[in-house]
Order: structure tokens, then sequence, then C-alpha cells
């Protein structure tokens, strides 16, 4: 298997960049396009499960659009062949001082890539 191809990864580097454009911009038309509208994809919060598309974009229409402004620490992308990668992340937000970590599987679709599994979880604050 051929990991990390330059073409492949600059893809999802992008599809992501553009996904945490949109999510500290609250812009919810991209966050939506950019998971893959099926019943199969899910995605755990902080503080929500969410299984489904249709319930991940409920959930995006009625969260609040302050305090989403973070600061990328570290991340991590892998692309695994041409159609399948992971983005793993390290994140910092402003308004809340416990580290958050942030994983996302995405897949190579008809339409591009598509997150199709997310996770987000906040660390407990260092002692």
């Amino acid at each position: 298997m051929d990991i990390n191809l330059p073409e492949v990864l600059a893809e999802v580097t992008a599809a992501f960049e553009r996904y945490e454009k949109a999510l500290t911009g609250n812009d919810v038309a991209v966050l939506d396009e950019l998971f893959w509208s099926s019943p199969h994809t899910l995605r755990y919060g902080v503080t929500e499960n969410l299984y489904g598309y249709e319930s991940i974009q409920a959930f995006r229409a009625a969260r609040p659009a302050q305090g989403l402004e973070r600061t990328l620490q570290k991340v991590v992308i892998t692309t695994f062949g041409r159609d399948f990668a992971t983005a793993n992340v390290e994140f910092q937000r402003a308004v809340n001082p416990r580290p958050g970590r942030q994983s996302q599987t995405w897949l190579r679709t008809a339409g591009g890539w598509r997150v199709v599994a997310a996770h987000v979880s906040l660390l407990p604050l260092p002692p």
C-alpha cells in the first residue's frame, strides 16, 4: 500500500484546511458539504454522539457560533492508497483551557474528499 503519495496528501491536506477554515468561521454550508451524506457517517463530540449525516447537520445548524477559534498545535495527516486518509489534530481553544484532540477519517467519494467519521475530545487540565 502506498502511504502519503504526494498528490493524494496534497488533496487531503487542502480538504482538511478548507474544513478548518469553515469550522473556525462557522461556515455551516462547507462543513455540511465536507461530511459524507450517509446514515453511516458518525461524529463523536465533546458532549454528543451523532449518528448519520442528518444528525450531524442538525447539530451544526443549532450550535452557537461563538468561541470556535482555536490554535492547531499538531496536525498529522496520513493517506493510505488513493482513496482513504486520516487527520489527527491537537488544538487549543482560546475560550477553554483544556487541550483538545480531533480525529477524522476521510474517504474519496464521487463528490470529492469527505469525512466519514470524526471524534473530538478535551483532555483534563495538566496538573
